[in-house]
């Protein structure tokens, strides 16, 4: 069993019956959602909100009973990958492009669980690219914005090199920043420019986050 399906499967221990369950996007939580999807087979009550289209199809295809994040009053427990996560449990997410609608389910959650393999951990955000999702209107002005800033700013591409357009119609310009000192004063601003929808900076967030690593499973409680 490889690193992700570790922490997949014990985060999905995380989940009782009667639960509103926030299912996460990308590699890691791709087992996760495997495996509430067998146990839903056994028997398991719960009602799952997906934070992307492909995370819908999987959890369909598994038989999970899903709503959207607008039918239901609040969700328990949210459990997703990360991309990067800081010693102070500060984190960057959206390498999948799904960060949007990850941060809407993630805010409405009483309990957010992240789940990674130990490289995902590091002493500072900012090595791995900061995912900003903007309307493509206007989209090369804040590209300029970003340059000027010396952010090293890319529009993420698809293989045939086209602009990547998100779930939600949207552009993701990724900022290379190596360093992110201060990411509170960071997301503040960026929060503030008109026509950045989000970005990938999810910031006093996490509840616990589960590591997987050559010794195993490692279990740490942010909050």
């Amino acid at each position: 069993m490889n690193l992700k399906e570790l922490v997949g499967e014990k985060a999905a221990e995380y989940v009782k019956d009667g639960m509103v369950v926030g299912l996460g996007t990308g590699s890691t939580a791709y087992y996760m959602v495997e495996a509430i999807g067998r146990r839903v087979k056994e028997g398991l009550d719960i009602v799952g909100v997906t934070t992307s289209n492909r995370t819908k199809e999987q959890a369909e295809g598994l038989g999970i009973p899903l709503k959207s994040v607008d039918e239901v009053d609040r969700i328990d427990l949210t459990i997703d990958g990360a991309d990067e996560i800081s010693k102070d449990f500060q984190g960057i997410k959206g390498g999948g492009a799904a960060h949007l609608f990850e941060k809407i389910v993630a805010d409405n959650s009483d309990k957010v669980i992240w789940i990674v393999d130990d490289s995902k951990m590091v002493e500072t955000l900012g090595a791995f690219p900061l995912p900003v999702e903007v309307i493509p209107y206007g989209s090369q002005q804040l590209f300029r914005t970003f340059e000027q800033k010396g952010y090293k700013p890319a529009f993420r591409k698809t293989e045939s090199n086209e602009k990547l357009v998100t779930d939600a119609g949207h552009y993701i310009i990724d900022l290379h920043m190596e360093v992110i000192e201060e990411p509170h004063s960071l997301a503040t601003w960026l929060d503030s420019l008109t026509g950045v929808v989000e970005h990938g900076l999810f910031l006093d967030s996490v509840n616990t986050v589960i590591v997987g690593g050559e010794n195993g499973v490692e279990i740490l409680e942010a909050r």
